[in-house]
């Protein structure tokens, strides 16, 4: 192998260690490491920059402005409380009603801002309650998760297989719809076996609940409005984002500015909401994986796989579902599919019909996320939120949960693709 290809190799495991250990913040790590490429000549700092999926970072930078704008509304809290009451205080009646609340607005927003905005309010019903908050916390992580395979905004994995495929929002909706909505109907007969049939509250407790005033929490009505029909607009727009010959990145960008502009916020006060790290983490990664395809690492990653599964699409199908499944229930599935879509593309570069590898890809590696307490971002802002509440949800005890819900909901996806494919 080349020097380049062997630094290359090098600085990519280099930035993988320093993520999975924490030793320095993922962000760092990765500017760090493209940064690296560029000193030693692996990359010009053009061919960097050129490396830099900049519609992935548009959706995201986009969805993050959006919501910040919108949060001060209210509208997360109303239909939270709304949904409790709708279950009549029945804390398993209310797991599934947040499960579904939770999955709908990991498809239609993100995982990560969804769970930051439903956790609060689910601590504070369990606490009305009485009843302990980690079932219902592990529950909204599996369903942030699975909720968040079925769109193209859902999970950052989905948008960066997207944006390399030129799969639209309805691409995603039409394959990934079905199998998450199985996916879902498995989550809620797993937990009711698990326990979900035994959770009860005493009848003061689901009073106080009832009691509550939905409407208390819209902190400005105008606002309120402005966010429904903003959130309609969205998933209209990213659904006919291909008819029209938009990116979904200006979709996304646009939605934001014309939010700050309607709603007069203040820019200040928004881009304080905006997750910056994960944006800077995004582009340092791009930069060092393009260190591996510029050199031919990829390529040869590519020809590996190719040779080892003889050329069957529908065998690499399979073999990429449950690796990219495997990988990201330990690593952070950011960096993995930013890794496997040069390997996926190289793999058509002979003009094989690839179309069943990508839906692979996004299926294993957003349900992989559900296999232990790192395997997802949403994972780590949840167990957190607990954390604080003196309610830990413990490496171990996630683990005997999400591991086999994982491995279950792969299968049943393994299965769905080769109904599809095979």
């Amino acid at each position: 192998m080349s020097f380049q290809q062997i630094t290359a190799i090098a600085v990519f495991a280099g930035v993988m260690a320093l993520v999975v250990t924490e030793k320095v913040h993922r962000c760092t790590a990765a500017l760090i490491g493209a940064m690296v490429l560029v000193f030693v000549g692996v990359l010009d700092f053009e061919a960097g920059v050129a490396c830099i999926d900049f519609n992935t970072l548009g959706v995201l930078l986009g969805m993050m402005l959006l919501v910040a704008c919108m949060k001060p509304s209210g509208l997360f809290q109303f239909v939270a409380v709304k949904a409790a009451k709708i279950a009549k205080g029945s804390p398993w009646r209310i797991m599934v009603a947040f499960i579904l609340i939770t999955a709908v607005l990991s498809a239609l927003l993100d995982n990560v801002t969804t769970v930051l905005l439903i956790g609060p309010m689910t601590l504070t019903i369990c606490r009305m309650l009485e009843v302990d908050p980690v079932p219902f916390l592990i529950s909204q992580i599996a369903a942030s998760n699975i909720g968040g395979t079925a769109t193209l905004i859902g999970d950052p994995p989905n948008i960066m297989v997207g944006s390399a495929a030129n799969l639209g929002f309805l691409d995603f909706v039409v394959v990934n719809g079905p199998i998450v909505a199985v996916a879902l109907a498995f989550l809620v007969a797993y937990l009711w076996v698990l326990g979900g049939r035994k959770l009860t509250a005493a009848a003061s407790r689901i009073e106080a609940v009832m009691a509550l005033d939905e409407r208390a929490y819209i902190l400005d009505r105008g606002l309120f409005a402005k966010s429904i029909t903003m959130v309609g607009v969205v998933a209209v727009a990213f659904s006919f984002h291909e008819v029209l010959g938009v990116e979904s990145g200006v979709i996304a960008l646009s939605a934001a500015a014309v939010m700050l502009v309607v709603t007069r916020t203040s820019i200040e006060q928004v881009v304080t909401d905006v997750e910056w790290t994960t944006i800077g983490f995004f582009a340092g990664l791009f930069i060092v994986v393009g260190g591996l395809v510029e050199t031919g690492v990829i390529g040869l990653l590519a020809q590996a796989i190719a040779a080892a599964t003889a050329g069957d699409v529908v065998l690499t199908m399979v073999v990429l579902l449950w690796a990219s499944a495997l990988v990201s229930a330990v690593l952070d599935n950011i960096p993995f599919v930013a890794t496997i879509i040069p390997i996926v593309l190289a793999l058509g570069a002979g003009g094989t019909d690839i179309a069943p590898l990508w839906w692979a890809v996004s299926l294993g590696a957003c349900l992989g996320g559900n296999g232990t307490l790192v395997g997802a971002s949403a994972n780590i802002v949840l167990s957190s939120m607990g954390n604080r509440e003196g309610h830990p949800v413990t490496f171990i005890g996630y683990l005997k949960i999400g591991f086999p819900l994982m491995v279950a909901t792969v299968l049943l996806a393994n299965v769905y693709l080769l109904a599809l494919f095979g």
